[in-house]
């Protein structure tokens, strides 16, 4: 029940960011949701292979090269989804930073109100 809610959450925070962010267009609230989707399986799936292949350039960019695999992510994911456009790798990279900072803070808002 968790990760369904996560899922409807992240999808809510993308279709919020293809309001905001011009280079980013999302078809509706379902394709969202699809997008969300299968963001979360590309980070179960790919990323953790991403990250061994490219632990060297990792660790000599001191991480910053970490944006440029999650802008990869999200590029995969405008590749597997027809709703869903990001205009580029800077858009990507703005996306994800956007995407993972608005993630961070309502998941841990929804957290702390579950603790409650």
């Amino acid at each position: 029940m968790k990760t369904l809610l996560q899922i409807i959450l992240t999808g809510i925070i993308v279709l919020v960011l293809s309001n905001i962010l011009g280079g980013v267009q999302v078809d509706g609230f379902f394709t969202a949701i699809v997008v969300a989707a299968i963001l979360a399986l590309l980070n179960i799936f790919v990323k953790p292979i991403l990250l061994v292949l490219t632990l060297p350039v990792t660790v000599v960019t001191f991480g910053l090269f970490l944006l440029v695999i999650n802008a990869l992510i999200i590029l995969m994911a405008d590749w597997l989804v027809s709703g869903f456009n990001v205009n580029g790798f800077w858009w990507a990279v703005l996306f994800s930073i956007l995407l993972s900072f608005l993630q961070s803070l309502i998941f841990s808002v929804a957290e702390r109100s579950e603790r409650r």
